[in-house]
């Protein structure tokens, strides 16, 4: 009875392998980068899905696009709890300037973010780093943002800015210029 479960694992083990192989070898040429973990992710699904996925270009590539959407979302829930996490602590050393220091602590690599949140001395240079530098900003001479009062003149600048961000990010470009003309037009200018 042992050996027969034994053998029957062993069958399958060998079959998931199989499909893990053919899968690869159809996800690979659309998707080298992230083959082995959308090959995986698929693998998890029922036998008798993952047959009808082998056989089948559109169930392949529906499924392709679930994977590659659940791996989008969960990239994008990481970056946000890393960003609501050093928000918490930004706020602890009340600068009045939380939201701009955690969006410039947040614009360097998420290692350097990870860091940041397990070391409050390091933490602490880099706030205070940031602080000046804001504060070096609002010099008088650079605090005249009359030349964006014109409405034409913040859509002008709204153009230019979705632009540069659709580059970098197409899906979320103009969510994420809205909230960028939110800030101080001066501030935007520089950038």
């Amino acid at each position: 009875m042992l050996n027969t479960s034994l053998m029957l694992i062993m069958e399958d083990q060998e079959k998931t392998r199989d499909a893990g192989g053919k899968l690869y070898g159809l996800i690979y040429p659309r998707h080298a980068e992230m083959a082995g973990k959308l090959t995986g992710m698929l693998l998890e699904l029922p036998g008798t899905v993952l047959a009808q996925i082998l056989q089948e270009e559109a169930m392949l590539t529906e499924a392709l696009n679930k994977a590659l959407s659940a791996l989008e979302l969960s990239r994008g829930q990481q970056v946000y709890s890393l960003g609501e996490q050093l928000y918490k602590l930004v706020e602890v050393y009340n600068t009045g300037l939380t939201e701009k220091i955690t969006g410039m602590l947040l614009e360097q690599k998420k290692l350097d973010v990870q860091k940041l949140l397990s070391d409050p001395g390091l933490l602490e240079e880099k706030v205070n780093i940031a602080l000046k530098m804001l504060e070096d900003r609002q010099s008088p001479e650079e605090t005249d943002v009359s030349d964006f009062s014109d409405p034409d003149d913040t859509e002008r600048l709204g153009e230019k800015l979705f632009d540069v961000v659709r580059q970098i990010d197409a899906v979320k470009c103009a969510d994420i210029t809205g909230m960028l003309l939110e800030m101080d037009h001066g501030t935007l200018k520089q950038v």
